[in-house]
């Protein structure tokens, strides 16, 4: 954020760059369009930041920094007013941003954990027949050059939503707790699972179908999200659910490029279907 002599603050979801907020807000303030040299400036940049992690939101994590190399000559007689005032708007900050599922991204559901019949039912196998369906529901607004394979849409999709509603930072710490939480567990025993039954050339396809399970799961945590990139959907419906239902269900779904599995988890990722989606 910046404050200026005045005690103003300005600060903008999103906008993680000083020079960007400048930019943004010198016309609303001429004291942010003050070109002075330090220590006569007329503002200054502050960063408030965590000590560890973004999903911990306890304000004993966090850190305030005067983020100048030469301290505003007015900026010891205002410190502690104007500290107090950057918390006050840090909590405002951190109210518009943690619009998201806080606990699950914390603890992400790992399907491993789900117990599942060795049986896929008929609702089951509708609910895959929804995820393959995702591929003719991509909108190649941006053009065909963009993805490298319809798989690549889910994850642009994703991320860049994510992206354009939150800070980049928190969005980060999010994906990375889920990652790291399911993905090695999950990618593994699918791997071995599916290790006899496929070629290595068709392997990746393999990968890049479970992995689009792990993306899908990830932008089910950020519910306020109502309209997804390069998707077409209705504003408010999750275009992605049917994988992350099926993820809460302990199955992960798994792609070769022509045939279809899903995998029961909870038992070493054991094939109780496929074949080919009619």
């Amino acid at each position: 954020m910046l404050i200026t002599k005045g005690g103003k603050i300005y600060w903008k979801a999103g906008m993680d760059s000083h020079e960007d907020l400048i930019k943004e807000f010198k016309k609303k303030d001429t004291q942010l369009g003050d070109l002075k040299e330090p220590p006569h400036n007329t503002f200054a940049r502050i960063e408030i930041s965590p000590k560890k992690t973004y999903l911990d939101i306890r304000k004993s994590n966090w850190v305030f920094r005067l983020d100048e190399n030469i301290k505003p000559e007015w900026w010891d007689l205002f410190k502690i007013q104007g500290e107090k005032r950057c918390w006050e708007e840090w909590k405002k900050w951190k109210n518009e941003i943690y619009q998201f599922n806080l606990k699950e991204a914390k603890n992400p559901i790992n399907p491993i954990k789900i117990k599942h019949s060795k049986k896929a039912s008929d609702k089951e196998l509708k609910l895959l027949k929804q995820w393959d369906s995702v591929r003719d529901s991509v909108w190649d607004s941006v053009g065909n050059s963009v993805w490298y394979s319809v798989w690549d849409s889910v994850g642009y999709s994703v991320w860049d939503s994510v992206g354009n509603s939150i800070w980049d930072s928190v969005g980060n710490s999010v994906w990375y707790s889920v990652w790291y939480s399911v993905w090695y567990s999950v990618w593994d025993s699918v791997r071995d699972s599916v290790r006899d039954s496929v070629r290595d050339s068709i392997g990746y396809s393999v990968r890049d179908s479970v992995r689009d399970s792990v993306r899908a799961y990830y932008g089910s945590l950020f519910p306020n999200i109502t309209k997804w990139e390069y998707i077409k959907h209705k504003k408010g419906v999750y275009p992605f659910q049917s994988a992350v239902d099926l993820w809460k269900l302990g199955l992960a779904p798994s792609y070769d490029g022509k045939i279809w599995r899903l995998h029961r988890m909870c038992n070493k990722a054991e094939i109780i279907w496929q074949g080919k989606i009619k």
